[in-house]
Parts: structure tokens; C-alpha cells; sequence
């Protein structure tokens, strides 16, 4: 993805910003102290092709460097997870993802004996999401296991996390009025303006804006107006991610962290707060702290 020249222009923007800070009571920018605040990585992957070049202890090392207290981890397979969770329990939230084997993202839900694997995983482990997995179109025939799975995350009071556009999100609804779900790169390449109707719509629908970076942030420091509405509207179900579905994506993590920090940066403190780490503290009954830096 396109970065705003990150790492460079979070010094210097911060710097303009603080200048503000006195300027406007609580609702001036929280500029140069979104350095202090922790983040909850909403979206993160650990992929089988990341476990050679990033074994665990590096990964909570990356996250350590960049004030990451907590993320939320699914991955492909599962395997790499469990990986991270077992090593450092106290920094990793994970969910299951239903890619295995020839199961991926365009077939997963035709796949022999899925929702028997996901049965299996979340009955031996204690995932807390079920996904991140795609929706690309609405076929009739995936509707009896997405009921199952619907049921599947009821049943255990867990959030979906859904990488679709809005026509899914509204199906799972249909599906299970009551269901939580997580709206991965809060809808990726939906209009500002779908997005703010779809999370109008269904108060229990949260997003993480991962990939949503570089529409948020339209200049070094100016929000587009659309997304400020949507971040001021809603910043109690919003949170950041970097989804790191590729090595690229670790290789540039200290970059898109710095990235989500500066349009951070831009907001009122109590509303950058809510988003950095505060929904993810409710969404997940987590404490999420600075304290944990360092810790596994």
C-alpha cells in the first residue's frame, strides 16, 4: 500500500500538532502524545510463509518496538495462531480462521468438513472471533454453513470477523440479529458514505480500518471530511489494524503502525484513546496497557 512517508512526517506532523493541543480545550489534537497511548492491532495474520523469517519471539518484539499491547490474530492455517498465543498469551487475542489445507478464501465455504474443523478448533482452543474470512459474493448455497457459523459465534458470545462488502455484512445479520461482527478494512473498498449507513444500521457492527489508511489520511494532516464523520460518529466500534497478510506487510510494520499513529494524532485525545485501544478493551473484556510492553 501507498504510505504517506510515515515514519519521516509522524516527527514533524506531531510536532505541528502539540503546538495545538492548548489551543481548543478537548477537542484539539492529541498530537505528539498519541506516542504514549498503546494500540490494539485489530488485524494481524501470522501466515505460514511469515513463521521462518519472523519466528514468535520477533513478532512480539516488532510489536514491543512500536507500543502494540495487544493484537488480534487469526491465521493460515490456524497453526500459527496458536504459535503466537502460546508464546506470548498475554499480548495475543486469537480467532479462528477457517483457511486450511485447499480451504482458502474463495472456497472455504464448499469446503468437505468445515464446520466440523471449526467445531473441532474452537472446542480445543480458546479463540475469541471467528475469522477473518471472505465473503466475495452472496451465493445461496454457502447459506446453511454461514447459519452454522453464525450460530457458532452466538452460541460463544464471539464477534465475526468478515472481509466483504455490505451486502454479506447484511446477510449475517439476517442470518443472526444478534450477531457481533468485526467489518475488516471497515468494508475495503465500500464508499465513506456505505460504510457510515451499514454501521448506522446494525449497532453491534465494529471495523477495523486496516488498508483504510491512506483513504482516512487524504493530505500528512488532514482527514477526509467523510471519514471524520464516520471516526466522530463512531469511534466506540472502530480500531486499527495493519493485516499483515503477506511478509511485506511485517517487513513494513514499524511504517504502517507509525501511519495509523499520525491520523491518530489528528484527533481529539478521547476520541484517538477509543480507537487506539479503549473499543478493543470493551469488545474483548482486555485491559489494554503500556504495562505490557516487554511482557508475553
Amino acid at each position: 500500500m501507498t504510505l504517506f512517508r510515515p515514519v519521516l512526517l509522524l516527527a514533524a506532523l506531531l510536532t505541528f500538532t502539540s503546538s495545538l493541543a492548548g489551543a481548543d480545550g478537548d477537542h484539539a489534537p492529541i498530537g505528539a502524545a498519541i506516542k504514549d497511548v498503546p494500540l490494539f492491532d485489530a488485524h494481524i495474520h501470522y501466515k505460514e510463509p511469515a513463521w521462518g523469517p519472523y519466528p514468535v519471539k520477533s513478532v512480539i518484539e516488532l510489536m514491543d518496538r512500536n507500543g502494540v499491547a495487544m493484537g488480534l490474530v487469526s491465521s493460515t492455517p490456524d497453526e500459527g495462531t496458536i504459535k503466537l498465543w502460546e508464546y506470548a498469551p498475554n499480548r495475543i487475542v486469537p480467532e479462528l480462521r477457517p483457511y486450511h489445507g485447499s480451504a482458502g478464501s474463495s472456497n472455504w465455504t464448499k469446503a468437505p468438513g468445515m464446520e466440523e474443523y471449526l467445531e473441532e478448533r474452537l472446542a480445543k482452543y480458546p479463540h475469541e472471533g471467528l475469522g477473518e474470512f471472505h465473503i466475495h459474493n452472496l451465493d445461496p448455497t454457502d447459506r446453511p454453513l454461514l447459519q452454522k457459523v453464525t450460530q457458532m459465534a452466538k452460541t460463544r458470545s464471539i464477534p465475526i470477523h468478515i472481509h466483504s462488502g455490505a451486502d454479506p455484512v447484511h446477510l449475517l445479520y439476517e442470518l443472526e440479529p444478534d450477531l457481533t461482527v468485526i467489518w475488516a478494512h471497515a468494508g475495503m473498498s465500500e464508499p465513506a458514505e456505505v460504510v457510515e449507513k451499514v454501521m448506522e444500521t446494525y449497532p453491534t457492527l465494529y471495523a477495523d480500518t486496516s488498508f483504510r489508511e491512506r483513504d482516512i489520511l487524504i493530505a500528512d494532516d488532514k482527514i477526509d471530511p467523510a471519514w471524520r464523520r464516520i471516526i466522530m460518529r463512531f469511534s466506540d466500534r472502530l480500531m486499527v489494524g495493519t493485516d499483515t497478510w503477506v511478509n511485506s506487510q511485517w517487513d513494513n510494520y514499524s511504517e504502517l503502525i507509525a501511519l495509523n499513529r499520525q491520523w491518530l494524532s489528528l484527533l481529539p485525545r478521547e476520541t484517538a484513546e477509543q480507537i487506539a485501544y479503549k473499543t478493543a478493551e470493551k469488545l474483548f473484556n482486555r485491559k489494554v496497557s503500556l504495562d505490557q510492553i516487554g511482557t508475553r
